[in-house]
């Protein structure tokens, strides 16, 4: 059987020259990056170990129009980077730019987009008193549908229950799958978990699709009683496995384990702090014993990412300090402790880089979670380690530079402490200190995340710090920056700006009409497709109102389908319902451009709109193509309506139906019914550098990143 791969709606990758559907794979529930998908090659070799080589996407998504296979680099070094220098880390050997804007948005769209917060806030639930009692029959009611728990749990549970248990096709069993985590445990009076029950046995699967779903959906369900045998995966435990009822046939493969370590990290991220220890002492366990194996990466990536999802609480009589401590601590049960680790791994140069990359990003988010005094102290020797990387004289590969520029700006705020302003004037040097363009931009967004965070002192983003002998503030830097208009940074300065403009509105901070009218103005002049979508996002995010009628003449006249589509997404951030009207026409006439469809979707999913769903229905039902149904399943989902509910249980129960399109609807029920509020695995996807990527990270088709 041809291996799947997990992207239901990978229509063609970033750089594709046509909207033709390549050899379409799917499973574990697809995803959803952009227009057209935004997912960036693996940064190097090893890491199938034991699992199944996923072969890559074949057609015009790939340059050169060939197949990419994880096998077409050296392991241990960047692909195009034979020497593992200071070169561009995330090429896949073939010229793919990786320094795009879209694929930064790709990644980190999630919280700005917030589409679950739009759903839940439209109010009445279908099953209600309210809508049995006939006013849900009115126009304002139809526009406020929203799914009950009581729908979820009576009829959508139990359908996806069934069909992962009757079908054989490893497509369906990995969208119910996922969809069912998604959807959470609701554990009977018998104190049993039907869905945790259903989805263990899975774990031994002879597909290796099915049992690497199973190990991160059990993860996305988040119960700690599924934190032993997570555990007895990642460590390649077969007695202890069979001890808790799943027997194993031979070794786990590398995949597998490295899911089950994202699995660990996504339980212990809702976890109590004594099973987070827990969980911690395993993670350990495995980077110690196999971290220098290159060809375990994958696991190890996994691990890091892991321990920076469950923050610990700081240790107050730790007094000692984390900065320049050359020996790892005999545990990690403090948050001092986790630093002092991670910072020893980052440190260790025997330690591959493009592993290493990721421990930046972990300390990042466990410096995150706090602002309290006491972890002000450990952000501020974090910080003075991580900018020491960030100069010319650095011999730092550029995924090292580029993962610890990403990591000041989540931890780095926009107050006058002195670390901050040291930060911000870190960031703010980059342009003068370092080659890498891709350095560069991204100490833009950084720069705008921490200018756009408000912090514990006083001070605002127009506080002026020293830089190069010149005082300058963040904003002016950037509003410097697009006004040179240089290709290579332009379209980034903008989304820059409206990142910090967006961050310091949303905190009820003073934003800045001057950069509104300038990202207004770089959209009216935007010549390139891809300008014309960054600035159309950026428009989006600061919420101006002025730019409205540039949108919409751009949804209307432009004719390249990723420029039209950000274009529907940046109406919707918008917030302006008048421009329904011109989105749903959009909709209705994309039916087979199924990446414009998507987007359009989201759109209408930010305003709020239901309107078009009885007949995106109908749309699905009379869909015989794979990417038309892909595309409606996937709107459906965005849009998030109950009255979709029953069409697509009866799609994912027809028979008739090909098994990708019973599984593109189990998708879509998964979208409506997620328990969260933002996609469970943007916790990862957010801040990660995806230049320093592997196989089972992100790979276009089946990576962590990858499922929706």
């Amino acid at each position: 059987m041809q291996r799947i791969a997990k992207n239901p709606l990978l229509f063609t990758g970033v750089f594709a020259a046509s909207l033709a559907l390549p050899s379409l794979s799917f499973a574990h529930g697809g995803t959803y990056r952009g227009p057209q998908d935004t997912v960036p090659p693996s940064g190097g070799g090893g890491g199938q170990g034991g699992g199944v080589p996923t072969p890559g996407p074949v057609g015009p998504g790939v340059p050169g129009g060939g197949r990419q296979t994880p096998g077409g680099v050296t392991p241990g070094q960047p692909a195009g980077d034979p020497a593992g220098g200071r070169r561009n880390t995330g090429g896949d050997g073939a010229g793919a730019d990786l320094t795009g804007w879209e694929y930064w948005w790709a990644f980190n769209r999630d919280p700005f987009l917030n589409l679950k917060s739009h759903i839940a806030s439209l109010g009445v639930q279908t099953g209600s008193e309210e809508h049995y009692l006939g006013r849900g029959e009115s126009v304002q009611s139809r526009d406020m549908l929203r799914v009950s728990e009581q729908k979820v749990r009576g009829d959508i549970v139990p359908r996806l229950l069934a069909a992962l248990k009757s079908e054989s096709s490893n497509d369906v069993q990995s969208s119910c799958m996922i969809a069912l985590a998604k959807i959470g445990e609701a554990k009977g009076e018998d104190g049993k978990s039907p869905i945790a029950e259903a989805i263990r046995p899975l774990l031994i699967d002879k597909s290796q699709e099915v049992s690497e779903t199973a190990a991160v959906a059990l993860g996305i369900l988040a119960d700690k009683a599924n934190i032993g045998l997570l555990t007895a995966v990642l460590e390649n435990d077969d007695a202890r496995m069979r001890s808790l009822g799943v027997g194993q046939i031979g070794d786990v493969s590398v995949r597998t384990r490295a899911f089950a370590a994202y699995g660990l990290g996504l339980i212990g991220y809702k976890a109590s702090a004594t099973d987070r220890v827990q969980i911690l002492a395993t993670l350990r366990k495995i980077l110690d014993g196999e971290g220098k194996r290159m060809a375990q990466r994958d696991i190890q990536v996994a691990c890091l990412t892991a321990v920076g999802l469950m923050p610990l609480a700081h240790s107050a009589t730790d007094l000692e300090g984390i900065d320049g401590v050359n020996t790892t601590p005999n545990s990690m049960e403090t948050l001092q402790e986790q630093l002092r680790y991670l910072l020893a791994y980052y440190a260790d140069e025997s330690n591959n880089h493009l592993i290493r990359a990721h421990a930046p990003t972990a300390m990042a988010r466990l410096l995150s979670v706090s602002d309290s005094a006491a972890v002000a102290i450990l952000r501020e020797e974090v910080a003075g380690i991580l900018s020491k990387s960030l100069t010319r004289e650095s011999k730092d590969t550029n995924a090292i530079q580029q993962s610890c520029v990403l990591a000041l700006g989540m931890i780095g705020d926009c107050d006058e402490d002195a670390v901050d302003k040291s930060i911000r004037a870190k960031l703010m040097g980059v342009k003068d200190e370092l080659m890498d363009q891709q350095v560069r931009n991204f100490a833009l967004i950084a720069l705008a995340q921490a200018s756009g965070r408000p912090g514990t002192g006083l001070g605002d983003p127009i506080d002026g710090v020293n830089t190069k002998n010149k005082r300058e503030n963040s904003r002016s830097f950037l509003l410097a920056q697009l006004g040179q208009g240089k290709s290579a940074v332009y379209p980034w300065s903008g989304m820059a700006l409206a990142v910090m403009e967006r961050g310091l509105d949303d905190a009820r901070l003073a934003s800045s009409p001057e950069v509104k009218q300038a990202l207004q103005s770089a959209l009216e002049q935007a010549g390139s497709p891809s300008h014309q979508g960054a600035f159309a996002i950026a428009c989006g995010l600061v919420r101006d109102p002025a730019a409205k009628d540039v949108l919409l003449r751009n949804l209307e006249r432009v004719r390249d389908v990723e420029a039209r589509g950000y274009t529907a997404v940046g109406l919707g951030l918008l917030g302006d319902r008048s421009a329904l009207p011109a989105i749903q026409e959009v909709v209705r006439k994309s039916k087979y451009q199924a990446p414009l469809l998507k987007s359009a979707a989201i759109g209408l999913g930010l305003l709020g709109d239901k309107d078009l769903v009885e007949e995106l229905v109908v749309m699905l039902k009379g869909a015989t193509g794979l990417s038309s149904q892909a595309a409606i399943s996937s709107a459906l989902g965005f849009i998030g309506d109950s009255r979709s509910v029953d069409p697509l249980i009866e799609m994912m129960q027809d028979q008739e139906v090909t098994a990708l399109a019973r599984a593109f609807a189990a998708v879509a029920l998964g979208i409506i019914s997620d328990k969260e509020p933002l996609p469970w695995n943007s916790k990862i996807a957010v801040g990660s550098n995806y230049h320093a990527n592997t196989e089972t990270l992100t790979n276009q088709t089946s990576g962590i990143l990858d499922i929706l």
